[in-house]
């Protein structure tokens, strides 16, 4: 073995294996974009995925996201995911078992088959959880805490807010299930809102219905991520290693009501002002306040700059503080720490952050799946890693 010194912890994923954890331990896909068919039996170590570009490693990452809510780790519409050449309307599937702090979960999901005639836009992702149909994937929350880092995500800090807003709903996730299905409810009454606007449909009762929800639902989404960021920002003051402190905050018109009032009175001020704002959103499109416009503010803490003047590298350092953060607290309050993505993220780090973040997975007990080229990047991982080689969508045991 070559490529530093291994990493050591003193609760390391094999030295506390009948720890709870939370860990894919059985994964199966199906028609699931280059694999016709695939399966992995991982254990609740880390999982390093190493292979060339263009084999099939952030495909299978892609897959593992699935296991909870959302579109997974590339946003990508069901229609888009299936294997291209599959037959007309097979859908497809991934399905897995899962070790959990509660115990074994079975969770599949997928493409609901069809005639081969309907648009993506009418596609239904099917979701069971051990065997039992459930009303909706918002239902994976209950079971499954998830975060990821992609190289797409290298620009968080510097393009638009509706990325950095994403990141943080799926860091409200994993404490506070609740909170993907008030995301959705809110956005479907926003959309619902925007299209009646659009129309010139200013019917008072269905607006004035749609208007309750948003400012509810709004509230308590605001709220949420509010709480999680304050709770973040007293973890990532405590950084870790060569990880940078980190100082978070939400920004936004409804954080500000939240911050000069109650909750109850955040709302009215909400139902009011996207009453009066009926005819401006009309001309304009969706609404023009709101949590959806909400923003993830991140700064420097050392340097007491924001991140979107960091260097590359710093910003990256920052994104990783915040996700070891978010897994400390995660691990504190429900026993295990959320299951990690982390796309060719190792690779670019330097031996003192790479070392660092290794070390930092094996002390959290958590499963990373992580992504890479070169196999000496995962050496000081040692046995602390299962590895698995993909080449052309193929897997073996490394």
């Amino acid at each position: 073995m070559s490529g530093g010194t291994p990493v050591s912890a003193p609760n390391s994923a094999l030295g506390t294996a009948l720890a709870p954890a939370l860990a894919v331990r059985r994964m199966t896909l199906t028609r699931f974009r280059g694999y016709d068919s695939a399966r992995l039996e991982p254990d609740r170590r880390p999982v390093a995925l190493i292979g060339p570009n263009g084999a099939g490693k952030t495909n299978l990452l892609e897959a593992v996201s699935f296991l909870a809510p959302g579109r997974g780790i590339r946003g990508a519409r069901l229609a888009e995911v299936e294997r291209l050449g599959s037959p007309p309307g097979a859908g497809w599937a991934v399905a897995a078992m899962l070790d959990t702090p509660m115990g074994p979960v079975e969770i599949g999901t997928g493409r609901e088959p069809h005639d081969g005639n309907r648009t993506s836009d009418r596609d239904r992702r099917l979701v069971r959880i051990d065997g039992h149909p459930a009303k909706g994937q918002t239902a994976l929350a209950d079971h499954v805490a998830m975060v990821w880092l992609t190289p797409q995500m290298d620009r968080l800090f510097l393009e638009g807010s509706s990325g950095r807003r994403r990141f943080l709903d799926r860091l409200v996730f994993g404490f506070d299930p609740a909170h993907a299905g008030r995301l959705s409810r809110y956005e479907h009454a926003l959309r619902e809102r925007a299209r009646l606007l659009r129309d010139g449909r200013f019917d008072e009762g269905w607006l004035g219905a749609l208007e309750d929800q948003m400012a509810t639902t709004g509230i308590a989404v605001a709220a949420a991520r509010r709480e999680v960021v304050q709770r973040l920002r007293a973890a990532c003051a405590r950084s870790v290693g060569p990880f940078p402190g980190a100082d978070l905050a939400v920004a936004g018109t409804v954080e500000r009501w939240l911050d000069e009032g109650p909750a109850l009175a955040a709302e009215d001020a909400l139902r009011d002002s996207l009453r009066m704002g009926r005819r401006a959103d009309a001309d304009g499109g969706g609404a023009t306040v709101g949590p959806h416009k909400s923003d993830l503010a991140v700064r420097h803490a050392p340097k007491d700059m924001p991140a979107a003047l960091c260097s590359t590298g710093e910003q990256k350092a920052l994104l990783i503080a915040i996700v070891l953060a978010n897994a400390r607290l995660l691990a504190a309050e429900r026993g295990a720490a959320p299951i990690l993505l982390l796309d060719e993220v190792a690779a670019h780090l330097d031996p003192e952050r790479r070392t660092a973040l290794f070390g930092e997975i094996l002390a959290l007990g958590a499963q990373a799946w992580m992504t890479g080229t070169d196999e000496g990047v995962f050496d000081p991982l040692g046995e602390d890693a299962r590895r698995f080689r993909i080449e052309d969508a193929h897997i073996r045991p490394g």
